[in-house]
Protein backbone atom coordinates (compact mmCIF):
# COMPACT_ATOMS: atom_id res chain seq x y z
CA UNK A 1 0.00 0.00 0.00
CA UNK A 2 2.96 1.99 -0.02
CA UNK A 3 5.33 3.82 -2.26
CA UNK A 4 8.35 2.41 -3.15
CA UNK A 5 11.26 4.32 -1.25
CA UNK A 6 12.97 5.44 -3.85
CA UNK A 7 10.23 6.90 -5.23
CA UNK A 8 9.10 8.70 -2.23
CA UNK A 9 12.89 10.28 -2.04
CA UNK A 10 12.00 10.82 -5.57
CA UNK A 11 8.35 12.53 -4.68
CA UNK A 12 10.15 14.68 -1.58
CA UNK A 13 12.86 15.87 -4.28
CA UNK A 14 10.49 16.77 -7.26
CA UNK A 15 7.28 18.24 -4.83
CA UNK A 16 9.46 20.01 -2.31
CA UNK A 17 10.87 22.50 -5.01
CA UNK A 18 7.34 23.00 -6.58
CA UNK A 19 6.65 24.36 -3.24
CA UNK A 20 9.56 26.63 -2.71
CA UNK A 21 8.72 27.81 -6.42
CA UNK A 22 4.93 28.57 -5.55
CA UNK A 23 5.96 30.58 -2.18
CA UNK A 24 8.59 32.58 -3.77
CA UNK A 25 5.99 33.59 -6.66
CA UNK A 26 3.94 34.70 -3.78
CA UNK A 27 5.74 35.22 -1.29
CA UNK A 28 3.55 33.75 1.57
CA UNK A 29 6.07 32.87 4.29
CA UNK A 30 9.52 34.41 4.78
CA UNK A 31 12.61 32.02 5.16
CA UNK A 32 11.18 29.43 2.62
CA UNK A 33 14.57 29.50 -0.17
CA UNK A 34 15.77 25.50 -0.11
CA UNK A 35 13.75 22.48 0.36
CA UNK A 36 15.59 21.91 3.79
CA UNK A 37 13.48 25.24 4.65
CA UNK A 38 10.09 23.20 3.69
CA UNK A 39 11.13 20.93 6.88
CA UNK A 40 11.62 23.65 9.84
CA UNK A 41 7.42 24.73 9.32
CA UNK A 42 4.20 23.48 10.49
CA UNK A 43 2.01 22.17 8.30
CA UNK A 44 -0.39 24.84 9.09
CA UNK A 45 2.48 27.27 7.22
CA UNK A 46 3.38 24.76 4.67
CA UNK A 47 -0.70 24.30 3.46
CA UNK A 48 -0.81 28.12 2.74
CA UNK A 49 1.65 27.48 0.19
CA UNK A 50 0.49 23.94 -0.94
CA UNK A 51 -3.25 25.68 -1.32
CA UNK A 52 -2.01 28.11 -3.95
CA UNK A 53 -0.79 26.19 -5.65
CA UNK A 54 -3.83 24.06 -6.85
CA UNK A 55 -5.70 27.43 -6.45
CA UNK A 56 -3.15 28.58 -9.72
CA UNK A 57 -2.27 25.50 -11.26
CA UNK A 58 -0.50 27.23 -14.07
CA UNK A 59 2.13 27.82 -11.67
CA UNK A 60 3.30 24.03 -12.56
CA UNK A 61 3.35 25.28 -16.73
CA UNK A 62 5.99 27.86 -15.70
CA UNK A 63 7.97 25.61 -13.06
CA UNK A 64 8.04 22.76 -16.65
CA UNK A 65 9.06 25.90 -18.74
CA UNK A 66 11.73 27.92 -16.50
CA UNK A 67 13.45 24.33 -14.89
CA UNK A 68 14.71 26.42 -11.75
CA UNK A 69 16.19 23.46 -10.04
CA UNK A 70 18.03 21.47 -13.32
CA UNK A 71 15.83 18.64 -13.53
CA UNK A 72 16.09 16.03 -15.66
CA UNK A 73 13.51 15.69 -18.87
CA UNK A 74 11.78 12.90 -17.19
CA UNK A 75 11.73 14.27 -13.99
CA UNK A 76 10.30 17.35 -15.23
CA UNK A 77 7.04 14.89 -16.87
CA UNK A 78 6.25 13.71 -13.49
CA UNK A 79 5.69 17.26 -11.75
CA UNK A 80 3.63 18.43 -15.29
CA UNK A 81 1.56 15.57 -14.47
CA UNK A 82 0.44 16.73 -11.09
CA UNK A 83 -1.68 19.40 -13.20
CA UNK A 84 -4.03 16.61 -13.22
CA UNK A 85 -4.56 16.48 -9.56
CA UNK A 86 -7.58 15.61 -7.75
CA UNK A 87 -8.36 18.02 -4.29
CA UNK A 88 -11.56 17.06 -2.32
CA UNK A 89 -12.40 15.27 0.77
CA UNK A 90 -12.61 11.81 0.42
CA UNK A 91 -13.60 8.58 2.26
CA UNK A 92 -10.97 6.35 2.97
CA UNK A 93 -13.06 3.02 2.68
CA UNK A 94 -10.94 0.00 2.54
CA UNK A 95 -7.32 -0.86 2.91
CA UNK A 96 -6.12 -3.38 0.04
CA UNK A 97 -2.97 -5.28 -0.86
CA UNK A 98 -2.43 -3.12 -3.37
CA UNK A 99 -3.83 0.04 -2.86
CA UNK A 100 -6.13 1.98 -0.20
CA UNK A 101 -9.41 3.28 -1.73
CA UNK A 102 -10.44 6.40 -1.63
CA UNK A 103 -14.11 7.64 -2.44
CA UNK A 104 -14.91 10.68 -3.40
CA UNK A 105 -17.28 12.72 -1.37
CA UNK A 106 -18.93 15.76 -3.22
CA UNK A 107 -19.12 14.26 -6.96
CA UNK A 108 -22.40 13.16 -8.48
CA UNK A 109 -21.37 9.97 -9.47
CA UNK A 110 -18.90 8.85 -6.70
CA UNK A 111 -15.71 7.59 -7.74
CA UNK A 112 -13.32 5.06 -6.24
CA UNK A 113 -9.46 5.92 -6.44
CA UNK A 114 -6.50 3.25 -5.28
CA UNK A 115 -4.06 5.40 -3.55
CA UNK A 116 -0.41 4.37 -2.12
CA UNK A 117 0.59 6.39 0.65
CA UNK A 118 3.71 7.52 1.22
CA UNK A 119 6.62 6.71 4.04
CA UNK A 120 3.49 5.90 6.42
CA UNK A 121 0.61 3.45 5.67
CA UNK A 122 -2.73 5.33 5.77
CA UNK A 123 -3.60 3.07 8.30
CA UNK A 124 -0.62 3.95 10.53
CA UNK A 125 -1.85 7.83 10.10
CA UNK A 126 -5.73 7.52 10.48
CA UNK A 127 -6.07 4.07 12.67
CA UNK A 128 -7.65 0.80 11.22
CA UNK A 129 -11.66 1.64 11.90
CA UNK A 130 -13.00 2.45 8.34
CA UNK A 131 -14.33 4.68 6.67
CA UNK A 132 -12.59 7.70 8.23
CA UNK A 133 -13.81 10.95 5.83
CA UNK A 134 -10.62 13.09 4.90
CA UNK A 135 -9.17 15.78 2.74
CA UNK A 136 -6.57 15.18 0.28
CA UNK A 137 -5.18 15.60 -2.97
CA UNK A 138 -4.61 12.98 -5.17
CA UNK A 139 -1.33 12.87 -7.68
CA UNK A 140 -0.38 10.65 -10.27
CA UNK A 141 3.14 9.64 -10.27
CA UNK A 142 4.04 7.24 -13.39
CA UNK A 143 1.54 5.00 -13.16
CA UNK A 144 0.24 4.91 -10.36
CA UNK A 145 -1.77 7.69 -7.51
CA UNK A 146 -0.63 8.72 -4.38
CA UNK A 147 -1.55 11.84 -2.16
CA UNK A 148 0.67 14.87 -1.69
CA UNK A 149 2.04 14.20 1.65
CA UNK A 150 -0.96 16.13 3.28
CA UNK A 151 -3.68 14.30 4.73
CA UNK A 152 -6.36 16.26 7.04
CA UNK A 153 -8.84 13.69 9.13
CA UNK A 154 -12.16 14.75 10.33
CA UNK A 155 -13.39 13.38 13.82
CA UNK A 156 -16.62 12.28 12.18
CA UNK A 157 -18.27 8.89 13.15
CA UNK A 158 -20.74 7.45 10.30
CA UNK A 159 -23.84 5.20 11.70
CA UNK A 160 -25.22 2.63 10.58
CA UNK A 161 -27.26 4.28 8.03
CA UNK A 162 -24.81 6.78 6.73
CA UNK A 163 -22.08 3.67 6.44
CA UNK A 164 -24.60 1.63 4.06
CA UNK A 165 -24.85 4.72 2.07
CA UNK A 166 -21.19 4.97 1.76
CA UNK A 167 -21.00 1.40 0.57
CA UNK A 168 -23.77 1.61 -1.93
CA UNK A 169 -21.34 4.36 -3.58
CA UNK A 170 -18.60 2.53 -3.75
CA UNK A 171 -20.38 -0.20 -5.72
CA UNK A 172 -21.87 2.25 -7.65
CA UNK A 173 -17.97 4.19 -8.25
CA UNK A 174 -16.44 0.44 -8.99
CA UNK A 175 -19.50 -0.59 -11.43
CA UNK A 176 -19.50 2.67 -13.20
CA UNK A 177 -15.88 3.52 -13.11
CA UNK A 178 -14.15 0.15 -11.65
CA UNK A 179 -11.08 1.06 -9.01
CA UNK A 180 -9.15 4.46 -10.78
CA UNK A 181 -5.29 3.33 -10.40
CA UNK A 182 -4.11 6.68 -12.87
CA UNK A 183 -4.71 9.96 -13.57
CA UNK A 184 -5.70 11.85 -15.48
CA UNK A 185 -8.77 9.62 -15.78
CA UNK A 186 -10.72 8.66 -18.70
CA UNK A 187 -14.54 10.22 -18.69
CA UNK A 188 -15.54 7.17 -20.30
CA UNK A 189 -17.58 4.72 -17.96
CA UNK A 190 -16.75 1.44 -17.96
CA UNK A 191 -18.70 -1.06 -20.26
CA UNK A 192 -21.24 -3.30 -17.65
CA UNK A 193 -22.76 -6.37 -18.74
CA UNK A 194 -26.47 -5.88 -18.38
CA UNK A 195 -25.57 -8.98 -15.84
CA UNK A 196 -23.48 -6.95 -13.67
CA UNK A 197 -26.68 -4.24 -14.05
CA UNK A 198 -28.86 -6.88 -12.64
CA UNK A 199 -26.42 -7.71 -9.80
CA UNK A 200 -25.97 -4.43 -8.65
CA UNK A 201 -29.39 -3.24 -8.99
CA UNK A 202 -30.34 -6.15 -6.84
CA UNK A 203 -27.74 -5.88 -4.00
CA UNK A 204 -29.73 -4.11 -1.44
CA UNK A 205 -33.59 -3.83 -0.50
CA UNK A 206 -32.89 0.44 -1.14
CA UNK A 207 -31.47 -0.36 -4.52
CA UNK A 208 -34.47 -2.54 -5.38
CA UNK A 209 -37.05 0.27 -4.92
CA UNK A 210 -34.61 2.74 -6.74
CA UNK A 211 -34.17 0.78 -9.81
CA UNK A 212 -37.23 -1.10 -9.97
CA UNK A 213 -38.41 0.18 -13.58
CA UNK A 214 -34.65 -0.85 -14.92
CA UNK A 215 -34.97 -4.62 -13.04
CA UNK A 216 -38.31 -5.18 -14.39
CA UNK A 217 -36.75 -3.66 -17.90
CA UNK A 218 -33.82 -6.17 -17.89
CA UNK A 219 -35.61 -9.28 -16.92
CA UNK A 220 -37.81 -9.23 -19.84
CA UNK A 221 -34.80 -8.56 -21.82
CA UNK A 222 -34.02 -12.21 -21.98
CA UNK A 223 -34.51 -15.42 -20.52
CA UNK A 224 -31.35 -15.34 -18.93
CA UNK A 225 -31.65 -12.39 -17.26
CA UNK A 226 -35.18 -13.77 -15.52
CA UNK A 227 -33.33 -16.45 -14.31
CA UNK A 228 -30.42 -14.72 -12.74
CA UNK A 229 -33.24 -12.54 -11.21
CA UNK A 230 -34.93 -15.19 -9.79
CA UNK A 231 -30.82 -16.67 -8.32
CA UNK A 232 -30.28 -13.33 -7.08
CA UNK A 233 -33.64 -13.11 -5.19
CA UNK A 234 -33.26 -16.66 -4.29
CA UNK A 235 -29.96 -15.89 -2.46
CA UNK A 236 -31.35 -13.09 -0.47
CA UNK A 237 -34.63 -14.85 1.12
CA UNK A 238 -32.47 -17.88 1.63
CA UNK A 239 -31.00 -15.67 4.36
CA UNK A 240 -34.34 -14.92 5.75
CA UNK A 241 -35.15 -18.46 5.77
CA UNK A 242 -31.97 -19.79 6.93
CA UNK A 243 -32.48 -17.92 10.27
CA UNK A 244 -36.27 -19.18 10.56
CA UNK A 245 -34.79 -22.64 10.16
CA UNK A 246 -32.33 -22.20 12.91
CA UNK A 247 -34.82 -20.43 15.18
CA UNK A 248 -36.96 -23.75 15.42
CA UNK A 249 -34.08 -26.40 15.77
CA UNK A 250 -32.95 -27.11 12.49
CA UNK A 251 -29.52 -27.64 12.09
CA UNK A 252 -28.50 -29.24 8.71
CA UNK A 253 -30.11 -29.88 5.05
CA UNK A 254 -30.77 -28.85 1.47
CA UNK A 255 -33.77 -26.72 0.91
CA UNK A 256 -35.10 -24.70 -2.18
CA UNK A 257 -36.92 -21.20 -2.48
CA UNK A 258 -38.95 -19.86 -5.28
CA UNK A 259 -40.04 -16.48 -5.33
CA UNK A 260 -39.40 -16.63 -1.61
CA UNK A 261 -41.40 -19.31 -0.75
CA UNK A 262 -39.56 -22.29 1.09
CA UNK A 263 -41.17 -24.98 -1.58
CA UNK A 264 -38.72 -28.60 -1.13
CA UNK A 265 -36.27 -29.55 1.51
CA UNK A 266 -33.95 -32.92 1.95
CA UNK A 267 -30.89 -34.55 3.39
CA UNK A 268 -28.68 -34.09 0.27
CA UNK A 269 -28.41 -31.38 -2.70
CA UNK A 270 -30.01 -34.82 -5.17
CA UNK A 271 -32.89 -35.71 -3.19
CA UNK A 272 -34.22 -31.86 -3.36
CA UNK A 273 -33.46 -31.68 -6.95
CA UNK A 274 -35.14 -35.50 -7.30
CA UNK A 275 -38.13 -33.96 -5.42
CA UNK A 276 -38.29 -31.09 -7.40
CA UNK A 277 -38.44 -33.09 -10.87
CA UNK A 278 -42.14 -34.60 -9.34
CA UNK A 279 -43.71 -31.58 -7.57
CA UNK A 280 -42.78 -28.59 -9.93
CA UNK A 281 -43.56 -28.13 -13.16
CA UNK A 282 -40.28 -28.45 -15.90
CA UNK A 283 -39.91 -24.90 -16.88
CA UNK A 284 -39.83 -23.67 -13.74
CA UNK A 285 -37.09 -25.62 -11.76
CA UNK A 286 -34.55 -22.99 -13.85
CA UNK A 287 -35.66 -19.96 -11.17
CA UNK A 288 -35.21 -22.12 -8.14
CA UNK A 289 -32.34 -21.32 -5.70
CA UNK A 290 -31.07 -23.79 -3.35
CA UNK A 291 -29.33 -23.98 -0.62
CA UNK A 292 -27.69 -25.90 2.02
CA UNK A 293 -28.07 -25.43 6.00
CA UNK A 294 -24.94 -26.26 7.24
CA UNK A 295 -24.49 -27.21 11.44
CA UNK A 296 -22.52 -24.65 13.10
Amino acid sequence: MKLSKEDVKLFYRLYHPLLVYTNKKFNIISGINTNEDIKKFTIEKILKIRNKLYEHPELIDSFFAENPFNFSTDELKIIKSWKNFVKGSFIIYRYLKNYTIFLTVDDEEPKAYGVLALASTFEEMVGSALPVMVDAVLLPFNDKIIYDSILIPYRIRFGRGIRRSINDSFQRAKLRFGIITSLPISNKKIEQSDAERLKFYLKNAQNREIYSDEILELINKNEELLILYHQEMGKIFSRTIEKDLRKIGLINGWFAVLEGILIASGRTQEEVEQILKEILLPEKTKFVYIFQLKRK
